[in-house]
């Protein structure tokens, strides 16, 4: 996916931009800021950590507040074929239970959610999703980190002030240690309205990006690369 869009921004004529993601469009962003450090000048991430480290500290609370995590890598067809029998209660679960109020998203929002997640091909994908970020991406942030392979740019982390990102890793330091671990030149800190923020606080998200991105002297496109979930 991290080269689908560095290609995409290369037949746009655009060499070198900046990206943001927010949960598995963050994942993508990270990899992207890895596997093309030429081309990434700033990359912001919102509301996860590295994927490896997700995995490795995965306890009780992680099987049971991260459902999906553990739930949608298992082999096909059993997820997909839960998923296809209720797709309402999975979109009113993440919506109302992820710490943010669900009366930020519109009826005709939920709808749209919970049309796009009763199709049998996006529901597939989901999965192929989070079976990826079970193996083959796990594999890579192990990889990079057996090499010494960083984020080299700057890299903005945020967070919901009400979520797992910002209570689970405490002994480890935090989010920002975690994503230090990996990055070379890591600011951010947590923002409140659950882990749909951008949705909650679309002004405060957008401010906050922009002044970050606004800091590179080269001032590249800003690429969003979002993904709930």
């Amino acid at each position: 996916m991290a080269l689908d869009m560095a290609e995409v921004m290369r037949s746009l004529g655009l060499d070198r931009f900046s990206v943001a993601g927010h949960d598995r469009g963050a994942r993508v962003a990270h990899r992207l800021a890895v596997d093309h450090p030429e081309r990434i000048a700033n990359v912001a991430v919102l509301d996860i950590v590295p994927t490896e480290a997700a995995w490795a500290r995965a306890d009780d609370r992680f099987a049971q507040a991260y459902w999906p995590w553990s739930l949608l890598c298992q082999p096909e067809p059993l997820p997909e074929r839960l998923l296809a029998s209720a797709p309402g209660a999975v979109v009113d679960n993440s919506l109302s239970e992820w710490g943010s109020h669900q009366a930020t998203f519109s009826p005709g929002v939920r709808d749209a959610y919970v049309s796009a997640l009763a199709d049998l091909i996006h529901i597939h994908a989901i999965c192929e999703e989070y079976r990826a970020a079970a193996t083959i991406d796990r594999r890579h942030d192990q990889a990079d980190r057996q090499v010494g392979r960083r984020v080299a740019c700057p890299l903005l982390a945020l967070w919901s002030a009400d979520g797992p990102v910002d209570s689970w890793y405490k002994a480890a330091g935090g989010p920002l240690a975690l994503w230090q671990e990996c990055a070379d030149d890591v600011t951010g800190h947590a923002v409140g309205g659950g882990h749909f923020f951008p949705e909650v606080r679309p002004g405060e998200t957008a401010d906050r990006l922009m002044a970050f991105f606004s800091h590179s002297a080269d001032s590249p496109t800003t690429v969003p690369s979002s993904s709930a979930g």
